[in-house]
This record gives C-alpha cells, structure tokens and sequence, in this order.
C-alpha cells in the first residue's frame, strides 16, 4: 500500500474511533449520576458535540484527499481502537474513560500527523495538531478534576 492509501486507511481509523467514542459519551451524559450529575451532565454534552464535529471534519478531509470515508456501523466497531463502553453511572469512572480514550485518540493522531508530514499533507497534519493540542489540555483539566498527580 502506497503512503497516500496509508494514510487514508489511518484516518478511517480515527474516524471510526471517534464514532465510538462519541456514542460513549452519549451514554456517559445520559446514565451519569450522583453528587456531580449537574456539572458531568454538561461536560458531557460539550464533548459528544464537539467529537460530532471532529467526525464531521474528518470525513470531509477523507473526501478532500480522494478517499471515501467509513460510514457503516459495523466498520466502526471492527476498526476503531476503542471498545464500546459498558453503562457508566460514576462520575470519576466517566472521567476516567475519557482520559483513557483520549489518550489512545492521541496516538492515532501522532501517526497520522507523522504519516502526513512524510506527505508533506499540511492539511492532515494541521489537523492533526489542533486535535492533540485541544486533548492534551482537556486530560490535564480531567486529570485535576480527578486530583490526580
């Protein structure tokens, strides 16, 4: 497979990635409950709608570089790099999900963005940048929030 197949097939990935992850947020703002419901339940639904954008976007950049993007369910389940999540009713435990989801969100984006400076892709790899730039800042708010070290 030639780089430019590579890097499509990557940002598939991400992109079923993000579907999952972004229907586990969903569960996440609908089943949360205790002390924090009120505070979670927003964070919540900031997050699935701005994953709903990235998803958006990174369809888009598939289309932009020739490509099609992945769209059926069950490719997402069978490419995404995260699992679905059981039902999470805890607070520190949803937190907890998406810094780990985050995370593994962050290595597929540090691949795609080495893939595509090899492409000289500035696009993917702007993208790609913004992306981690915007994760990094959340896990370290979500790593205070948790009072972790």
């Amino acid at each position: 497979m030639d780089s430019q197949g590579k890097l499509t097939d990557k940002l598939n990935s991400l992109l079923a990635t993000y579907q999952i992850h972004y229907q586990n947020l969903r569960a996440l703002h609908w089943n949360i409950k205790g002390a924090n419901f009120f505070e979670l339940h927003l964070k919540y639904e900031e997050l699935y709608s701005r994953t709903q954008i990235i998803i958006d976007d990174l369809a888009e950049r598939i289309l932009t570089l020739e490509s099609i993007p992945l769209h059926k369910f069950q490719d997402y389940l069978t490419v995404s790099t995260i699992e679905e999540n059981a039902t999470i009713f805890n607070g520190n435990s949803g937190i907890e999900y998406i810094l780990s989801a985050q995370k593994t969100l962050i290595l597929l984006e540090k691949e795609i963005f080495k893939i595509s400076a090899d492409l000289d892709d500035d696009g993917t790899n702007s993208m790609m940048s913004d992306l981690i730039r915007e994760k990094e800042k959340t896990n370290w708010m979500f790593t205070a929030w948790l009072n972790k070290k």
